[in-house]
C-alpha cells in the first residue's frame, strides 16, 4: 500500500537537508584535515625508520653520534604524539559533527525536540576541531624550530 506523501513531511525533509548541508561540508573540511595530518605522520615514521637506518649501518658508535641520533629520535617521538592527538581530536571533531547529522534527523523523525543536546553536540565538536588545530600549529613549531637550531644533518 502506498500513502502519499503530504506537503509538510517533504517540506520538513528538505529543510532538514539544507541544516545538515553546512556541517557536511565542515566534514570534508576534517577530511582534508585528516589527510594533511596522516600525511605528516608517515612523514616522520620514514624519519624514524631512516635514522634506525642510519644508527645499524653507522660503523662509528662514538657518543657524540649516538646522543645526535638518541635526541634527534626523542624529538620526532614527541612530534608523532603530537600529530597523534591532533588526528585524534580532529576524528572526534567528524565524529561529533556526524552525531549532529544524525540527531537532526532523529528529531524530525521521531518528533522529539532537543535542540539542546544537538548545540551541545556541535559545540564539542569546535571545540576538538580548535585543539586540533593548535595541536597542529605545534607541530609546525616544532618542525621549524628544529629547522633553524639545525647544524648538522642526521637523517
Amino acid at each position: 500500500m502506498i500513502t502519499q506523501l503530504n506537503a509538510d513531511s517533504v517540506n520538513t525533509v528538505s529543510q532538514l537537508i539544507q541544516l545538515s548541508v553546512a556541517p557536511v561540508f565542515l566534514l570534508a573540511g576534517v577530511a582534508g584535515l585528516l589527510n594533511v595530518f596522516t600525511g605528516r605522520l608517515s612523514r616522520i615514521i620514514d624519519k624514524v625508520d631512516k635514522l634506525d637506518k642510519y644508527e645499524e649501518e653507522n660503523i662509528l658508535k662514538d657518543e657524540k653520534s649516538i646522543l645526535k641520533i638518541t635526541q634527534r629520535r626523542d624529538f620526532l617521538t614527541m612530534r608523532m604524539k603530537n600529530t597523534n592527538l591532533a588526528i585524534l581530536f580532529s576524528t572526534s571533531t567528524g565524529l561529533l559533527v556526524a552525531m549532529v547529522i544524525v540527531t537532526m534527523f532523529l528529531s524530525a523523525i521521531f518528533n522529539f525536540k532537543d535542540f539542546l543536546f544537538i548545540a551541545i553536540l556541535f559545540i564539542l565538536a569546535m571545540i576538538c576541531l580548535i585543539i586540533s588545530l593548535f595541536l597542529f600549529l605545534r607541530e609546525i613549531f616544532y618542525t621549524t624550530s628544529f629547522i633553524n637550531k639545525k647544524k648538522s644533518y642526521i637523517p
